[in-house]
């Protein structure tokens, strides 16, 4: 059989083309849940799972009167029109990217710290930080936000979209079946960052700076020991302390150590775990599977989603091998300690899932 040189050419672009998808494409996300969020004072917040159940997770108690920028560095690592950050205390979206810098807004919850919301910026919702929108109906990073008008004609939050009197907030929360069930650091300087998936494993980065401390980082008040405190598109930040104690660590990619004036004392300072990518040159900032896609706080103890495979599967959880010893629950530090952490040889984080796992993996 013979083929013409064209055919054969094209062919191999095809290849080439297949070779050079990202690993973690989306390819394979299903939609789990839509938030809706009215921009009217004392009008419901609610959620639509798949099924179509509707479910109401809290009121709308104030609305933004601005957005921020610029905002904090790494938000403009994500792409507009999407949430930048989610985390027990706020969820942050960016509107826009102007001079490098990102412009956002967020909804927090009426009990709350956070400071990279910006006054003013925000819409305020009456549940408590650490559920509903910022526990059980947390939206991943890279979700996509709409604004919907009262026609029902829908656009993607921008600079010239954002939402106004009588508009609704729409927040699309899906799951990519692509990401990884669980991601392996190990605490060393050259230690490996290992993503274990269906097919196997896959080699992620390396660590530059490991984990040594804890540090007073405000949100981890809301969350509960060994669970994640947020994720955005340069940190995962994780809570070392019960709910109602302060104490906790980040893991942040390169390119926001190097890049960052805000973090720029990490290289100075335990509390932070620095990792690079496997090629020694990549940026990592906003990207799956560690800063996009797959991690959130998750449910609240008491909180419950439509089955038991979503209520606990969505529950995060971080565990630790201390003198590489057997794997286990990370041990409570609270407050600044530089050498709380020391003894932690690995960690291991837990992606969520929503289904019986021989059944989604």
């Amino acid at each position: 059989m013979r083929f013409n040189k064209s055919v054969i050419y094209l062919m191999l672009l095809l290849c080439a083309a297949m070779l050079a998808l990202p690993r973690y494409s989306g390819a394979a996300e299903k939609k789990l849940f839509e938030i809706n969020i009215p921009m009217e004072k004392g009008a419901p917040v609610s959620v639509t799972t798949a099924d179509g159940t509707v479910r109401e997770v809290g009121t709308v108690k104030a609305l933004p009167t601005k957005t921020r920028w610029p905002s904090y560095t790494a938000s403009a690592w994500s792409t507009p029109g999407t949430v930048c950050a989610s985390a027990v205390n706020a969820i942050h979206m960016l509107v826009s990217v102007e001079k490098d810098k990102g412009r956002t807004m967020s909804v927090i919850p009426q009990e709350t710290i956070a400071p990279a919301a910006g006054p003013g910026a925000s819409v305020v919702i009456s549940s408590k930080a650490g559920e509903s929108l910022f526990g059980a109906w947390a939206p991943p990073v890279g979700s996509a936000v709409f604004v919907r008008k009262p026609d029902g004609s829908e656009a993607p939050l921008s600079a010239g979209s954002l939402p106004k009197a009588k508009d609704t907030l729409i927040i699309i929360a899906n799951e990519d079946d692509s990401l990884p069930y669980m991601v392996n650091i190990e605490n060393r300087p050259g230690g490996r960052v290992i993503a274990w998936n269906r097919g196997g494993y896959e080699l992620l980065g390396r660590v530059i700076r490991p984990l040594g401390g804890t540090g007073r980082f405000e949100g981890t008040l809301f969350q509960r020991t060994g669970a994640i405190r947020a994720n955005h598109s340069g940190v995962i930040d994780v809570s070392t302390t019960p709910r109602g104690k302060t104490g906790g660590f980040q893991i942040i990619p390169w390119d926001h150590a190097l890049k960052s004036k805000e973090m720029q004392n990490v290289w100075n300072m335990t509390q932070w775990l620095v990792i690079g990518p496997a090629d020694g040159k990549s940026m990592m900032g906003g990207t799956p599977p560690l800063f996009k896609k797959g991690l959130v706080s998750g449910p609240a103890t008491g909180e419950k989603l439509w089955n038991p495979w979503s209520t606990y599967g969505r529950k995060s959880l971080v565990l630790a091998r201390y003198d590489n010893g057997k794997w286990q629950r990370l041990k409570e530090v609270d407050g600044r300690s530089n050498n709380g952490l020391k003894g932690i040889t690995e960690l291991r984080i837990y992606y969520p899932f929503t289904e019986e796992i021989q059944k989604q993996r």
